[in-house]
């Protein structure tokens, strides 16, 4: 199925993996909302915003918009779809991809970093999901994509691997987001909507500007970020597949393997 033509909201799309999967549908011809919250570089180890995302996309001969969004906000993610309503009259594509991890331990976690995980990691794509799927109806049908990660994945009983760390509230709402996911997936199919939904995480760790922030050195910091490929390439295939391709919780290397991308 072509893409040209469709319009896309990719939250977090300033930098890192939302970026990569904007510059990606962009080239398949799909005409980009970059959104996000970074409108400068207050930070070397943080580089790109949303103007420099849209910039480079145009550049390229692509089509975007940048729109600043605080995902904690409610009226940002009211903005964000009427903005793109504005500018290109349909949405085709949302891709949930902007997240905060951390967190620490149940002893060490404060109500209100709480408040903003959820906000941003659960409750916005909640949110944006019943803004936009009126829109995808009325334009024939559409593609969502949940980024989820390998914290969601079940860690089963003990005897447990030290080795595997990470954020336990980060987990719960990314094994949220899948859950959720999957059963607007099993609802919107009863409906014959025409519009899918499915979770892409990625297989590692993919070595962004977000991802490396905390234990990047600000006196000498680490620059070489690694572009999320797989990831990219596996979300353009993924828009490019019917609406009964749905209900599946993926990982980018794999689905790239498996479909030659």
């Amino acid at each position: 199925m072509s893409l040209e033509g469709r319009v896309a909201i990719i939250t977090g799309s300033s930098r890192g993996i939302g970026a990569d999967m904007a510059r990606y549908l962009a080239r398949a011809g799909v005409a980009v909302v970059v959104a996000a919250r970074s409108e400068t570089e207050p930070d070397p180890r943080l580089p790109g915003t949303i103007h420099s995302v849209v910039a480079e996309i145009e550049e390229a001969g692509g089509r975007a918009l940048a729109v600043r969004t605080n995902a904690r906000e409610l009226d940002d993610l009211d903005a964000l779809v009427e903005r793109t309503m504005e500018e290109f009259g349909r949405i085709d594509i949302l891709i949930n991809n902007a997240a905060l991890s951390g967190g620490g331990g149940l002893n060490r976690l404060k109500r209100n970093h709480l408040e903003l995980f959820w906000e941003v990691d659960l409750r916005a794509p909640i949110i944006l999901c019943q803004l936009v799927i009126p829109h995808m109806r009325e334009a024939g049908g559409g593609h969502i994509i949940n980024v989820s990660s390998n914290a969601a994945r079940p860690l089963g009983p003990a005897p447990y691997d030290r080795k595997r760390g990470g954020s336990f509230i980060y987990a719960a709402f990314k094994r949220g987001l899948n859950g959720f996911s999957e059963w607007l997936a099993r609802d919107l199919w009863f409906e014959e909507s025409n519009i899918s939904v499915n979770v892409l995480s990625p297989v590692g760790r993919v070595k962004t500007p977000g991802n490396l922030f905390l234990g990047n050195n600000p006196e000498d910091p680490y620059l070489d970020f690694e572009v999320a490929d797989a990831l990219a390439r596996a979300t353009v295939w993924l828009c490019e597949q019917p609406a009964s391709f749905t209900g599946q919780v993926l990982w980018d290397e794999e689905v790239c393997e498996q479909h030659g991308l």
